[in-house]
Parts: structure tokens; sequence; C-alpha cells
């Protein structure tokens, strides 16, 4: 699945990037290194993904192609299962954009394409841990205050879902948990589902 676009903007050229499948190489990690910082490690979100991996048919990136025909990445996104209520759901994240793409509309076409391959899948709905404003622009919206418990301090203002399903998310309440362990990791991370 690769989705090209292309962004006007004053005074610049146009850029194209296209929309595809992460590969090993990408560089990923780095992204969300330059993204975020280590402080990262220490979100609720982070501890639902300690050794989980995730999952290769919904993580995506925003790709240019340079001169000499190598891909440089501009974004990315990842889903990754977790269990709520003993239900499977997707929790997105990260999310990151280059700070020099963001506003070219990278993170909304990297959610859309995550969202659509989600459709095809087991799960019920995507949660997620961020602002309102910017998510609601795919279809999130916030969960009632205490239905959803993630590990850790979080504002619960932040806890946003969007059902894959029609109402799937409406009654959604529990514990958030790990949906599996595909990797050893310390016993202080979240609980598996």
């Amino acid at each position: 699945m690769a989705t090209a676009f292309s962004e006007n903007r004053m005074n610049a050229s146009v850029p194209q990037w296209q929309i595809r499948l992460e590969a090993p190489g990408d560089g990923v990690e780095a992204l969300n290194a330059d993204s975020f910082g280590p402080g990262r490690f220490a979100k609720s979100a982070y501890r639902l993904r300690e050794g989980v991996l995730p999952i290769a048919a919904l993580s995506f990136v925003a790709v240019d192609v340079d001169a000499n025909g190598r891909d440089v990445l501009r974004g990315s996104v990842r889903f990754w299962p977790i269990s709520v209520g003993g239900y499977e759901e997707l929790l997105l994240g990260p999310l990151a954009v280059q700070s020099d793409q963001r506003g070219c509309g990278i993170g909304i076409a990297l959610m859309q394409a995550g969202i659509a391959a989600a459709q095809q899948g087991p799960w019920r709905g995507i949660l997620l841990i961020g602002d309102e404003p910017y998510y609601t622009k795919v279809g999130f919206a916030r969960l009632p205050p205490g239905r959803v418990k993630f590990p850790g301090p979080v504002d619960q203002n932040r806890i946003l879902g969007l059902s894959l399903k029609a109402g799937e998310l409406l009654n959604l309440s529990g514990q958030a948990r790990r949906g599996q362990i595909d990797e050893p990791v310390c016993a202080d991370g979240a609980g598996v589902g």
C-alpha cells in the first residue's frame, strides 16, 4: 500500500511524499527519539509497549525520495495490541513527524492509512493518549473519564478512542493491559491481558 501526496507551500518546491508500510532500516526509532526524547519511556503508553512488538501490518511511514533514489523518512505511526476489559483493542502511537515537515498533513495521512488497515482486522477500536483537537480530525473522541485505566498517572481528559466497528467503544471499560509479550521485560511493566 503506497499513497502519494503533495502539498503546496509558498516559496518552496512542492514536496512529494508517500505512505507505505514500515520496513527494517527506515529509522523509525531515531525519528521517535528526535521527536519525543528520552522522557517518552516514562509515559504510561510505553508501559503497554514494553516487550511487545508493533503490529507490522499497521506500522506505516511517510517517505520522500532523495536525488539518489533513496527513501528519506518524514514520519511514522505504529499500532500495538492491547487488551481492555478482556477485549482486543489497539493502541496508536507514537505518531512522529520530522519537525520541519509538521503541518503538511503527514500525521493525518499516516493515521488514515493505519485506521483503514485496522478496519480489516479483528479489533473493535483504537485508543490513545493525546491532544483531542488534533486527533478528532480522524474521528477520535474523548472517552468518559474513569472508564479506561492506563498504567501510571494519566490525564483522563487525554484518553481518546475510535470505534473501528459502529458503537464498539460505547461500553468499553477496564484496565488497559499489554495484549501479549514478544520480548522479555522487567516486572515493572503493565500487566498482560
